[in-house]
């Protein structure tokens, strides 16, 4: 499995509301890429305080490399991530992406 973290430091003015539409909209991909197998998504609520601005996030959990790839052309997924950036605090600058292989 592939763990693809993101976190995004969205800009000051952008309302929740705005965020929470991006998130379902992501949560949608699940149901038209095959071998998605979890998408979990939202604002930091950590007691530790370290987030230093990248305060929205969210994992998703991918059968295989290839399911990633899948992912990362197809159509909704570029459409989001163009929102994303668009809406990022410099735009690419303000989103990180790890990728992770995960034993199960």
């Amino acid at each position: 499995m592939i763990r693809h973290i993101v976190l995004i430091k969205f800009q000051p003015d952008i309302r929740e509301e705005t965020i929470t539409d991006l998130f379902e909209e992501l949560r949608a991909i699940q149901q038209v890429v095959p071998g998605v197998l979890e998408i979990t998504s939202g604002r930091s609520e950590s007691p530790e305080k370290i987030e230093r601005g990248y305060m929205h996030g969210f994992v998703a959990d991918f059968q295989d490399w290839d399911t990633l790839e899948a992912y990362q052309l197809h159509p909704a997924h570029k459409a989001l991530g163009a929102k994303l950036v668009a809406n990022a605090i410099g735009g690419l600058d303000g989103i990180l992406v790890l990728d992770i292989p995960v034993e199960s």
